[in-house]
């Protein structure tokens, strides 16, 4: 038995505000529905899809720094892969999504990233991971 990942699903308030702000990263969409009290919007990425949700009666949690955000329990983040994330910080700078004085971090377990936030707050990570596992690797091949 095999398992991938197949999509990781959020909720925001404007669809179109999300569906443009994940654009930049170069998701297409590939699903959408809509009726009278909610909106579905299926965004592919490679071989991963990122399903959007919006409600008429949406219900909003609270905006929290990640560190406290991380202690309570539930889903937190999704991350992106990059093969350069000085280019990806310098791409996302030019955009206007982050500031300038976003910093890369390397992590415990030794891959390098940063965080940004989407138009409804939600963490995403963008990351550069290097490291081999089972004789993979995450690095472009020639």
């Amino acid at each position: 038995m095999e398992f991938k990942p197949h999509h990781v699903a959020i909720s925001v308030k404007d669809i179109k505000t999300s569906k443009q702000f994940y654009e930049i990263f170069g998701f297409r969409e590939v699903f959408s529905y809509s009726d009278r009290d909610m909106s579905i919007l299926q965004l592919k990425l490679g071989n991963f899809i990122l399903e959007i949700f919006s409600f008429k009666d949406e219900k909003q949690r609270g905006n929290l720094p990640l560190w406290e955000e991380l202690k309570i329990t539930g889903v937190k983040h999704f991350a992106l892969q990059v093969q350069d994330i000085n280019e990806a910080l310098k791409f996302l700078q030019e955009k206007g999504i982050i500031s300038g004085n976003t910093k890369i971090n390397t992590g415990k377990s030794g891959i390098k990233y940063f965080f940004i936030q989407d138009p409804d707050g939600i963490y995403v990570e963008i990351v550069e991971d290097k490291r081999t596992f089972l004789g993979e690797t995450n690095e472009k091949k020639p």
